[in-house]
Formats: structure tokens, C-alpha cells, sequence
């Protein structure tokens, strides 16, 4: 079941053979540079249980990305709810194969879960937590139009909580 459509791209609910792509991708040290540490077996395994219960619980998780043209799965992207200072806020997370950095295909699906989450859910903010050191990442929230909020300290280090907001 296509969740959202772009472009060059679908998002979808993860399947049971995500397994091996999402794993390719999680366990690989560069893409995880800016994560305590790239996955295991067992750790792939429970991103993809986690996001199946947040499908079931909040209607939305992080979703397969997959390319239209060979439905190839390059990554996943998606909102996720993460308790910052407190409060709930809804994140927009996302994860590409680094074999496909620098073609857009990050912005172009963060931007459709942030239409989606507004236009759809009817958000009023989302957010990007962002380790300060992740320069991709930082540009990918700027593209979609989010600025820099605060610093959070969140995953026991500090992060830095680009925001947007509906248009």
C-alpha cells in the first residue's frame, strides 16, 4: 500500500523483505556516523517491529522509500513521535542509502511527509532532531523550509531541533 507518492519516489509501510535493504543501509558505519553506532541484526529487526506498532498506534512511522522507476527500496523516511523537553512532538526522520546521497531523493521524501503531516494529520510543528554535526541532514531540514529552534539534549548527547511549521 503506497502511503505518499512523489515524483521520482513512494513511501510505503515497511514489508517483511525490507529486512536486507533496511539492514544494508543501518548497518553501514558512514550512514550511522551520527548514531551511537551502526545496527545489528537484532537492532534492524526491532526498527522495523517498532515502526509496524507505530503504524497500528499513531497511523503514521518511518516509512520504505522506494524508487518508482525499479521500486527499489533506498531508504526509509517518515514522522515519529520523540517526547523532547517534555512534550510530544512529531519528528520528520529519514534514512537513504548512501549510494543515492546528493540526488534530492532525502528532501524530496521529508518534504512529502511534511505535506502529509500537516495537509493530512492536520499538525500544527513538526521537527528534525539533528546531531549539529550532521551537515546533510541539516540541509535536507532547510530545504523543506525548517530553521533551527533550539538545542535539546536528547539520545544522551545534544541535538540540535529544526522546526517548520504550516504554510
Amino acid at each position: 500500500m503506497v502511503v505518499i507518492e512523489t515524483n521520482r519516489l513512494y513511501l510505503r509501510c515497511y514489508k517483511e523483505d525490507d529486512f536486507e535493504g533496511l539492514h544494508a543501509i543501518f548497518s553501514d558505519p558512514e550512514t550511522m556516523a551520527n548514531y551511537p553506532a551502526p545496527f545489528t541484526i537484532q537492532e534492524t529487526q526491532n526498527w522495523i517491529k517498532r515502526n509496524e506498532a507505530r503504524y497500528k498506534n499513531d497511523g503514521f512511522g518511518l516509512w520504505g522509500v522506494c524508487l518508482k522507476a525499479t521500486d527499489e527500496l533506498i531508504g526509509d523516511c517518515g514522522l515519529v513521535k520523540q517526547t523532547i523537553d517534555g512534550t510530544i512532538e512529531v519528528e520528520i526522520g529519514y534514512h537513504i542509502n548512501k549510494k543515492y546521497w546528493s540526488k534530492g531523493f532525502a528532501s524530496e521524501a521529508a518534504m512529502a511527509c511534511k505535506q502529509f503531516g500537516f495537509h493530512h494529520l492536520g499538525l500544527q510543528k513538526l521537527i528534525s532532531i539533528i546531531d549539529p554535526n550532521n551537515l546533510a541532514s541539516i540541509r535536507v531540514a532547510e530545504k523543506i523550509g525548517f530553521s533551527k529552534e533550539r538545542e535539546a539534549f536528547i539520545f544522551n548527547k545534544n541535538h540540535a531541533i529544526y522546526a517548520g511549521f504550516p504554510t
